[in-house]
């Protein structure tokens, strides 16, 4: 099989009249040029040329394979530009999976710029309570909740959650539950379920624990906790993103705003495979939502 390498090097042959004029247009050596056109002439077993030290003639075989090898170039220029289109202009099918709160509440709201300003991303978006598995899902981008364990994946820092301790001012006049974590552990009634268990704290400034009481219900879904607080359902603990307009309008009240729960547990981050290899579409969906979250 002759190589596809000299093909353009025999184009600029015939259509330079020579090896010489070749060799100066490509700017190669006239060396390097005469040993392609020799490997083509041996690979197909004809003689695509006559030559010598005063003339230059394509033969009839050096004509027909001219030709051909013209679409090849054209062939070869046109996958040239399509894939300088694609990797210049954002567009193909996305695949991005991203928890339910965070695509409801926080994504939801903007993508319709998001589809006016890149029409031509088919944009796929998978809803998931844990962390994909991308590569043998085929997502492009993954939005998580918590310290990812694949090494291999590129993670991008997205927003610093901090839960807080809500609960509903109803709630509050008919119960008392002080200053005590024990006691006001009692009070809570549901939690997510990722955040079951001890809870890395600081409690003014000194290293503590929220113990998360085996009664409480588990929930995989941080706003079903949220709006069930609103409604009576004991204290909480919700990641502030999704809690504070609650808190402003007054449906939702903090409680010992001075423990500050530890945020690398609730961090939200993108995770992706092939930093170096990102495609355009994907690099402007990571700006879209990393631009978001500064929002929050």
């Amino acid at each position: 099989m002759w190589n596809l390498d000299d093909v353009p090097i025999y184009v600029a042959i015939v259509e330079c009249g020579g090896i010489s004029a070749a060799a100066e247009r490509l700017e190669m050596s006239k060396s390097a040029v005469s040993k392609a056109l020799g490997r083509l002439e041996e690979s197909l077993g004809v003689r695509l040329s006559e030559r010598n030290s005063r003339n230059f003639r394509i033969t009839e075989a050096g004509e027909l394979f001219y030709r051909h090898c013209l679409q090849v170039v054209q062939e070869a220029d046109r996958a040239a530009t399509a894939m300088s289109d694609f990797t210049s202009t954002p567009m193909g099918r996305l695949v991005v999976s991203l928890p339910m709160a965070f695509a409801r509440e926080i994504v939801a709201p903007h993508l319709p710029r998001f589809m006016a300003e890149f029409p031509r991303i088919d944009l796929e978006v998978v809803i998931s309570s844990h962390t994909p598995d991308i590569i043998r899902d085929n997502i492009d981008v993954a939005v998580v909740v918590g310290t990812p364990a694949d090494s291999e994946l590129v993670i991008r820092k997205l927003y610093r959650s901090r839960l807080v301790l809500v609960a509903s001012p109803a709630y509050l006049e008919k119960h008392q539950p002080g200053n005590n974590l024990e006691e006001l552990a009692s009070h809570i009634r549901m939690c997510e379920k990722r955040y079951s268990g001890k809870i890395p704290a600081l409690l003014d400034g000194e290293s503590t624990f929220l113990q998360i009481p085996n009664t409480a219900m588990r929930i995989n879904e941080p706003t079903v906790v949220r709006d069930s607080i609103i409604r009576g359902c004991g204290i909480g603990m919700v990641p502030d993103q999704y809690c504070r307009r609650a808190l402003a309008s007054g449906e939702l009240v903090r409680v010992l705003p001075q423990l500050e729960m530890n945020p690398d547990i609730a961090t939200v981050s993108a995770i992706y495979p092939n930093k170096h290899l990102a495609s355009t579409k994907t690099r402007v969906f990571l700006q879209f939502i990393t631009d978001i979250c500064k929002e929050i």
